[in-house]
């Protein structure tokens, strides 16, 4: 499953992030790393970007690049 199908109030454990380097590189550096619990906060209208938060950084990220993001749903 991707970081964009998981549902708003819902949390997810990142498995693989499958972008290339520079993407992957930025999306490190945002604290998107394997092992790391997401928490999707908001979904934007319109196929806007996902406002996430990771440990206690909060950012948006696009869908495009969000399903480049491998997680498993945290119960």
């Amino acid at each position: 499953m991707s970081l964009n199908q998981v549902p708003s109030g819902h949390a997810a454990v990142i498995r693989e992030i499958h972008a290339g380097e520079h993407l992957l590189q930025r999306m490190v550096a945002l604290g998107l790393r394997r092992g790391r619990k997401v928490f999707v906060i908001r979904r934007a209208n319109y196929h806007g970007p996902l406002h996430v938060r990771v440990g206690m950084t909060e950012l948006m990220i696009r869908r495009t690049d969000a399903d480049s993001v491998e997680v498993a749903v945290d119960p």
